[in-house]
């Protein structure tokens, strides 16, 4: 795993070995950036199943002005942390947050974020479940983006309360799925 553009460009994060991780690959990184190119320098970060920090790093890496990370893994949560030190990234410049991603959601937050990944666990209904939290939460304005990675078999509506699904493109076995609300 690497950093492909921004300040860290280059920059490989640590290596593991571990059952449950499962990073997004950097071609699928690559066309996320590139979508969004024009809104991460800036912007507030949301990382959902925040895993290796790969996401929410990279979003640092180009410009954003903080992250908050969610995972409730320990043993992630562990190569997260070594990552952000492996960067010498500033404590300001991030947030971590032990918790499950579900209660992470449902709880109340004044804060809007620019920019949410979501890239849960494949399972037949997590992404479905995550994205009705997400939609019924306040965690999103009417300018923030969304993108969650899912596998073919998973139920992803088009619609979670006021977010539309703008846009799904297919890697294979997977999809990346963007949502707004509509302008």
């Amino acid at each position: 795993m690497r950093i492909i553009s921004g300040k860290y460009k280059g920059r490989q994060l640590v290596n593991f070995k571990a059952d449950h991780i499962r990073p997004t690959m950097d071609r699928v990184k690559e066309t996320i950036f590139n979508k969004w190119m024009m809104y991460v320098d800036g912007a507030k970060v949301l990382d959902l199943f925040a895993g290796t920090g790969n996401l929410g790093i990279e979003a640092l890496s180009r410009g954003a002005i903080h992250v908050t990370f969610v995972e409730n893994n320990n043993k992630s949560m562990n190569i997260l942390k070594e990552n952000l030190q492996l960067l010498k990234i500033n404590l300001s410049e991030y947030q971590i947050q032990l918790k499950d991603v579900m209660a992470f959601a449902r709880q109340k937050s004044d804060t809007n974020y620019d920019l949410i990944f979501i890239d849960p666990p494949f399972t037949e209904k997590m992404a479905h479940d995550v994205m009705n939290a997400v939609g019924k939460s306040k965690l999103f304005g009417t300018h923030t983006r969304i993108v969650i990675e899912s596998i073919k078999q998973e139920r992803i509506d088009d619609t979670y309360g006021d977010l539309v699904c703008y846009d799904r493109l297919d890697y294979g076995d997977k999809f990346l799925s963007f949502f707004a609300q509509p302008e």
